[in-house]
């Protein structure tokens, strides 16, 4: 198929990556054009992967601020035309279907109206105008929509489900190394910013008295600086923000990786990457974290630091031997494609049955005109 991939503009795709979204859009990529498919990643300037066209000089993030500028009509005007300029491109392009992890609803708009057959994955729970705009389309047959979870399904509840398919969010375990050994120090990584909880981690390491590593970018840099670096030391250290093999050795080492979001979590890609290094996880029990999880690891209520830090006390003794395993099973990237090719299939079949449907409907309108 010769597919084009629209990426959200926040942040560059390129290690070391932001979150989640720029992991996963990466490795979309990289991962269709291994299976033979003709792909056209269509993203924010500084990505470096040859598929990559760029549709704005800078992520948006670098000039337009989400925290100065979300919800103003400039950012509104930026992010429309890296997308116009997106979609002209794709209309011009032949294309055989699009992958839309934009998080820009009007592409559903354009979608709909241009009979484009399109794939949009919702990485993130429902916000208004993005279930609103889906509600709106949801006659459209060549309209399709993934969740990373069954979790994340149950969210869009009222809205046409008949077009939604869990896909989980694929890893390559090849690329995260299994330790042979794990360590004794804990790791907690990702975005460092209010909802993923780094705080709380923190506050349950020194009850219990465990020492931390930490690693990731610093987005909010007066929440880290009133919440965790008061409290670095020898004990909990913060390592930077690693990407790539780095990053997946601090991972290997650790006897168990601390995921705790504050928010209803889509998936929780670090705990599976923890888990593919046999690498067990301490979780907040939010979003999807128990589908992702299973056994491999310790799920406590949501933001309890008590819970946290008893559960971070018996990391040792939790089992990473399953953890893998676990990975290999559910959530590959083989298993994330497949998913994703039913949903472009189907999302194509959509236009070839409504080019049928109006075909029969003008024989029969000529046959009652001749009648």
């Amino acid at each position: 198929m010769k597919i084009a991939v629209v990426a959200h503009i926040r942040h560059p795709i390129a290690e070391p990556f932001m979150g989640g979204m720029e992991s996963h859009c990466h490795q979309l990529v990289t991962a269709l054009d291994r299976r033979g498919h003709d792909v056209t990643l269509f993203c924010a300037k500084g990505c470096k992967l040859p598929q990559a066209r760029s549709i704005c000089p800078q992520p948006y993030e670098q000039v337009l601020p989400w925290s100065d500028w979300r919800g103003t009509d400039r950012l509104a005007s930026y992010q429309h035309a890296a997308f116009e300029k997106a979609w002209q491109a794709i209309l011009h392009g032949g294309f055989d279907v699009v992958h839309n992890n934009s998080l820009f609803t009007p592409i559903i708009d354009w979608a709909t109206a241009d009979t484009m057959p399109m794939v949009t994955s919702q990485h993130v729970p429902p916000f208004g105008a993005m279930r609103d705009t889906v509600q709106s389309h949801s006659h459209c047959a060549w309209q399709r929509l993934t969740v990373t979870s069954r979790h994340q399904l149950t969210l869009w509840r009222g809205c046409a489900l008949s077009h939604f398919k869990v896909v989980h969010n694929g890893i390559d375990i090849a690329k995260w190394p299994l330790a042979k050994q794990r360590g004794e120090r804990l790791i907690w990584f990702g975005r460092i910013t209010m909802n993923k909880g780094l705080r709380e981690a923190v506050q349950a390491a020194r009850l219990a008295q465990i020492p931390l590593d930490i690693v990731g970018t610093i987005e909010d840099e007066a929440y880290f600086a009133k919440a965790v670096q008061p409290w670095l030391g020898e004990r909990i250290r913060y390592l930077g923000h690693k990407s790539g093999s780095d990053l997946r050795k601090c991972v290997a080492q650790a006897a168990a990786a601390v995921v705790t979001p504050l928010w209803d979590e889509p998936f929780g890609l670090v705990a599976a990457e923890a888990m593919s290094c046999g690498v067990p996880v301490i979780a907040f029990d939010r979003g999807a974290m128990r589908e992702v999880l299973g056994p491999c690891g310790a799920v406590v209520p949501g933001g309890d630091v008590d819970a946290l830090a008893a559960a971070m006390a018996k990391a040792s003794s939790l089992d990473g031997t399953i953890c893998r395993k676990r990975i290999a099973r559910y959530f590959s990237v083989d298993q994330m494609l497949d998913g994703y090719e039913t949903c472009y299939r189907a999302a194509m079949q959509g236009v070839y049955a409504e080019a049928s449907s109006s075909r029969a409907s003008n024989q029969s309108s000529t046959v009652a005109e001749l009648a």
